[in-house]
């Protein structure tokens, strides 16, 4: 299978700068990028083109945070901190996905939604629900999108209806889960909802199948100053909350966490050195009232980091608007320490929002050879120029401001997921 794509090709090959090949070529066999050209090479000369003219060809999302039994509750309880917040509307909320009816019903319009704008990789939470987590997984996977998700585990600190029965069913539950896992482009992830929320015996458990299966982990750290408390209580054994995760195998380079707002100079090292990655979630951080996460601090002292919608803490599904709104929360964050700390730029927004997500599935940072096709059609042919457009001028344009049907196609890992465009074959 042959794909080449021809218009404005704009990658993010690290952090900062942006590749931009004006009526370039890119080209991918079998669904791996082969290479971008400024030129077609004579060896496909007879092949087929699919030309966007001067449509924008830019790389695809990564979300890798967010609560799928949220989205319908999107918008709602923005009134109240965090841990106020989940036990109002939150888990109410997620306890309606034990009717698998609803289930289908909420998640075939959330896997269609995260398409529509571009979004192809993921780590999600699904509930505690085991039987409602495989209809997640399912949905997405015909969708097209890729990436992993977690049963919840959740069998302390809950409310009725909104957590196990007992240690014992969470075990035997996310055992059931994992055996029906056999999805092609959806994976599992182990997700312990965040410490309170889990029992020791539940945690080792977790750990056990994180060692043996060589699973990847999500989960919460560090996000508002009243939960770090709690995580101090429960565990007076650990004198920061990094390492309740640590103890149990929780810890290491296949592990994402969210948030670290208040991750201190101790706990970053930590995180650093196990290789675990950060997901800041600027959306949420504000609207739960947790903080501003200290980004750019983190990028300097080499921390990976990417983004996460957090939806429904995060207001926002679409990536482009949580790539702005990192990019405003620094600006804030800038001058609440008297600009000590530079805010990020939308370059460097953009590669959150792309190339350090799309790390942790193993990808190098743009459009580089070896990588699946993972890509987005953008057209702003009805927008006002103010000046002649450099082609990063137009990226900047598209992160804050999109004409009306904008998005054009998708591929997500070679398959082509959305074809809203008349190009040329």
């Amino acid at each position: 299978m042959l794909t080449i794509l021809k218009g404005n090709i704009l990658s993010a090959p690290e952090m900062g700068k942006i590749e931009a090949i004006p009526h370039g070529y890119l080209v991918a066999e079998d669904g791996i990028i082969e290479g971008i050209y400024p030129v077609l090479p004579d060896k496909y000369a007879s092949a087929p083109v699919e030309d966007y003219g001067d449509d924008l060809i830019l790389q695809s999302f990564a979300d890798l945070h967010l609560h799928a039994p949220q989205y319908p509750m999107l918008g709602m309880g923005m009134d109240l901190p965090l841990l106020d917040w989940l036990t109002t509307y939150t888990y109410p909320n997620e306890s309606r996905f034990q009717d698998t009816d609803y289930a289908r019903y909420v998640y075939h319009r959330l896997a269609q939604e995260l398409v529509s704008y571009g979004t192809t990789r993921v780590c999600m939470f699904s509930s505690f629900h085991t039987d409602a987590t495989l209809i997640l997984m399912d949905e997405l996977e015909k969708a097209g999108v890729t990436g992993y998700v977690g049963k919840v585990g959740m069998d302390r600190n809950g409310i009725p209806g909104m957590m196990e029965s007992s240690t014992a069913e969470a075990i035997s539950e996310t055992d059931r889960w994992l055996a029906a896992c056999h999805f092609e482009h959806i994976k599992p992830i182990l997700t312990p909802r965040f410490t309170p929320s889990c029992t020791n015996e539940l945690m080792a458990h977790l750990g056990k199948l994180a060692t043996e299966l060589h699973l990847p982990v999500q989960s919460h750290l560090s996000e508002n100053r009243a939960e770090i408390a709690w995580v101090r209580e429960l565990h007076p054994d650990c004198e920061q909350y990094w390492q309740t995760y640590a103890k149990y195998g929780l810890w290491n380079d296949r592990t994402v966490m969210a948030h670290c707002v208040w991750s201190d100079e101790k706990e970053r090292q930590a995180i650093r050195d196990a290789g675990v990655t950060v997901i800041h979630c600027p959306d949420s951080n504000q609207n739960v009232s947790s903080g501003f996460a200290p980004v750019r601090q983190m990028l300097t002292e080499g921390t990976k980091v990417s983004l996460g919608s957090d939806i429904a803490g995060g207001d926002h599904l679409c990536m482009f608007d949580v790539i702005t709104a990192a990019i405003r929360a620094s600006k804030v964050k800038g001058m609440i320490d008297d600009w000590k700390t530079p805010f990020l730029t939308v370059k460097e927004g953009w590669y959150l929002g792309t190339s350090a997500g799309a790390a942790f599935f193993g990808e190098q940072p743009g459009f580089a050879k070896g990588n699946p096709l993972h890509a987005i059609v953008i057209r702003d042919d009805t927008l006002l120029n103010p000046r002649t457009m450099s082609l990063e001028d137009r990226l900047e344009r598209a992160v804050y401001r999109r004409q009306k049907d904008a998005l054009q196609a998708v591929w997500s890992a070679g398959r082509k997921i959305l074809d809203r465009s008349t190009a040329a074959k």
